[in-house]
């Protein structure tokens, strides 16, 4: 499991890796504040729900920099959840140290129209406090069989009871394979958010107007069945623009491909694959830049093939070859 503070007992070359005055003070200080109890989101029989319940709440942060990081926990995922949710206190501390004001919220996706729970949100929160909202999830391993869930249910949540009134650079990833349905029920509407809606909204139109709020990226797991899988990245291309559709092959990566996102729009991208170059092997190194490769404003000198990663022991930088 991974912790809070300067831990680096499972990083493959610790000593690489310099985290600077600033980000040390902010590590020391949420790893002095960060408690031992153990994450259950796996092993709770329900999620903790007047932490994540969306019905009749509004979900507000002042924060110039918010990020919304949404996890697909239906059955097709399998163990991707679990990975992502263990690595995601590496994600909160690393964005915390370039951003000390950035703020997070976590959601779990399901299916609306068969799971118990097919939507789940958390406050915006920062540091070790994440931990609890974090521990409220429980990916519930469901869903539907059409490869769709209510990934346009969340979208909808989030347009209109999400409040980001100061943000200058928002993100909002989400995580998951399948495609969303043609139109936000307004039954479902009603029952899991509150909202009497007169008619049934189209999911496009409101994913649309979620992109000219928040800089949005699909980090994707492909579908099993490939024809499927063309059919769900046409969707969501057309929705989002293939460019914010970033592939992901191994589920205990798809948290470094989430930061680097995040570093290149922040200015911290050196300081991103300094810290990669200090954790991973070269073979996880290249599975993390081939899937920021697609990736629109990406580093331009990135190439496809990778055959090194080198940190330069002058500026702990990474550098990627042909």
């Amino acid at each position: 499991m991974y912790s809070w503070g300067d831990d680096r007992s499972a990083w493959k070359n610790p000593k690489a890796y310099d985290f600077g005055s600033a980000k040390k003070a902010y590590v020391d200080k949420v790893g002095k504040s960060a408690g031992s109890a153990p994450r259950t989101y796996l092993e709770k029989t329900k999620p903790k729900l007047e932490l994540v319940d969306p019905l009749n709440r509004e979900v507000a942060t002042d924060s110039e920099e918010p990020v919304i990081i949404a996890v697909d926990g239906t059955g097709s995922m399998q163990s991707w959840p679990a990975e992502i949710f263990d690595r995601l206190p590496l994600l909160c501390q690393t964005v915390g140290g370039w951003k000390q004001n950035a703020e997070i919220s976590f959601a779990v996706l399901g299916d609306a129209f068969i799971d118990n729970w097919p939507l789940q949100v958390t406050d915006f929160g920062k540091g070790p406090s994440l931990d609890k909202l974090l521990d409220a999830l429980k990916p519930e391993g469901g869903g539907g069989g059409g490869a769709r869930e209510s990934y346009e249910l969340f979208a909808y949540f989030v347009s209109e009871h999400v409040k980001t009134p100061k943000a200058t650079s928002p993100f909002l990833f989400i995580m998951g394979d399948e495609g969303f349905y043609d139109l936000i029920r307004k039954d479902q509407a009603k029952t899991y958010i509150g909202d009497t809606l007169d008619e049934d909204v189209n999911a496009k139109k409101t994913i649309d107007a979620l992109c000219q709020r928040f800089d949005v990226y699909l980090l994707r797991k492909q579908y099993s069945n490939v024809e499927k899988d063309k059919q769900i990245r046409a969707q969501w291309a057309d929705a989002i623009g293939d460019q914010r559709i970033i592939p992901v092959t191994d589920p205990q990566r798809i948290v470094d491909v989430t930061m680097g996102l995040i570093a290149k729009k922040w200015g911290q991208y050196d300081d991103f694959k300094a810290n990669l170059s200090a954790r991973q092997d070269s073979g996880s190194i290249k599975t993390v830049m081939d899937s920021l490769r697609a990736a629109p404003e990406i580093d331009k000198t990135m190439k496809s093939k990778v055959t090194g990663a080198i940190l330069s022991k002058k500026s702990k930088a990474l550098e990627v070859t042909e």
